[in-house]
């Protein structure tokens, strides 16, 4: 019960409003030291309540005793790396301090920068992207020194982005102030080195581990010959998977902008989401998702991080991430709060490598599966060592020909054999070709 946690009561009437009873496993490891005042390091994964781990004990510091006056400072920061999931805890700082006298604002780009030097200066919690509040500090119209409570939600990811240096300059421009970091993944030496230049003996929660990560979320991989093959494979995944709403990830915005192209043309309710949109774009294609007026996405990784969509519980990489903590986050966008999910992985024999050092990050096998209607020839790599063999017995009979009977062999021609014929590919691995017929037919 959240009654357990020394709340002040007007959040305590917020989270009964809400209808939230018993705390997440993350909540209730979280808010008992954030609430006395100890940095955090916490590690847990998409889904499972961090927002309300760190929004809870953040605005219970702000509050008091509830008698105090508002003050007109920025007395709390929250830094997010991206503007969707920006926004979505403005959405939960809002709801949680409902019956509250503190005032959030939000600061990404894409906005009136005017109008947000403004609304700077009648808040308390100011929620935000890394790069947009440097701008504003640069141009002398971000006022840190009063700030209490510093959060990076999110960090690995933040990192990733490169706004390790701007993040780490918010932070010293804060006055004295207690951080509470949050992240899905353990990092790597990036986060280590942040962590130790922004937590204060600082005490490290790790919820779950990555092997631990989406419980709820079948895992599968089926092997493609090529990119063409491969959208055969979403078009037949989404047309006979049980699914509310699905995610197709690609690595390019240009393959993004293909698939999309081919799922509407096929008559796919579907919209596409990557860096080039701008935030309009951005905010519709995630309003409609949510509302049910299309029931696929395609993005990059653009939206692995700060998407939270109910019914989501379909996740296609199109292409493989390009690493374990990638894999992680854009699985975590389905089997959320427990519940179940598929994330199916194409992989053609570029990706095998990659895909199989993120199965050993993880620490789990990945369920093998074949659509008989579009089998694939490749299948995976061959046994190294029965392949090696093969090829050493090859290498010995070739020595023990003769080199004119070879030459000879190598001349002659003949029909070729029956069956079905061998699929051309363009350069790009796009589309087939058909195959031009010889001038003697």
């Amino acid at each position: 019960m959240f009654a357990q946690f020394a709340l002040h009561e007007r959040l305590l009437k917020a989270v009964a409003e809400l209808n939230f009873v018993e705390p997440t496993p993350v909540q209730a490891a979280a808010i008992p030291p954030a609430l006395e005042g100890k940095d955090l390091r916490v590690i847990a994964q998409t889904g499972s309540g961090k927002t309300a781990a760190f929004v809870l004990p953040l605005l219970n510091r702000l509050l008091g005793d509830g008698n105090s006056k508002q003050r007109l400072s920025i007395r709390a920061l929250i830094l997010l790396p991206t503007r969707e999931l920006a926004q979505q805890t403005l959405k939960e700082v809002e709801r949680f301090g409902q019956f509250t006298f503190l005032k959030a604002g939000l600061v990404t780009g894409g906005e009136d920068f005017k109008v947000q030097a403004a609304m700077m200066r009648k808040i308390d919690i100011l929620i935000g992207t890394p790069g947009r509040l440097i701008e504003h500090a640069n141009a002398g119209n971000l006022p840190l020194d009063e700030v209490e409570v510093l959060v990076f939600d999110e960090a690995d990811r933040m990192l990733d982005m490169g706004f390790a240096e701007d993040a780490q300059r918010l932070a010293e421009a804060c006055g004295p102030h207690q951080t509470l970091l949050f992240s899905a993944t353990t990092g790597g030496n990036g986060l280590r080195e942040m962590v130790a230049k922004v937590l204060k003996d600082p005490q490290h929660l790790m919820l779950n581990s990555v092997s631990q990560l989406n419980e709820g979320t079948r895992q599968q991989i089926i092997t493609a010959d090529h990119n063409y093959h491969k959208e055969q494979l979403v078009d037949w995944l989404l047309t006979n998977e049980a699914y509310d709403k699905a995610i197709v990830f690609t690595n390019t915005r240009v393959q993004a902008d293909r698939l999309y192209g081919k799922l509407v043309t096929a008559g796919v309710k579907a919209f596409v989401l990557h860096g080039e949109k701008d935030q309009k774009d951005r905010k519709l294609a995630i309003d409609r998702l949510r509302q049910g007026a299309v029931k696929v996405l395609v993005a990059t990784d653009v939206a692995a991080r700060g998407l939270d969509v109910e019914g989501l519980d379909l996740v296609i990489n199109f292409d493989m991430p390009r690493s374990g903590d990638e894999y992680v986050h854009r699985i975590g966008r389905t089997g959320r709060a427990g519940g179940e999910g598929l994330a199916v992985s194409l992989i053609c024999h570029t990706d095998w490598n990659l895909m199989s050092s993120i199965e050993r990050y993880l620490k789990q096998r990945f369920e093998r599966r074949t659509i008989k209607e579009l089998k694939g020839v490749y299948q995976g790599p061959k046994n190294l060592k029965a392949s090696g063999k093969a090829a050493g017995s090859k290498k010995k009979k070739t020595e023990k020909k003769d080199p004119k009977k070879a030459s000879a062999s190598k001349r002659k021609t003949g029909p070729r054999p029956a069956g079905k014929p061998s699929v051309l590919v363009s350069a790009d691995g796009s589309a087939p070709l058909k195959r031009k017929k010889p001038a003697a037919e």
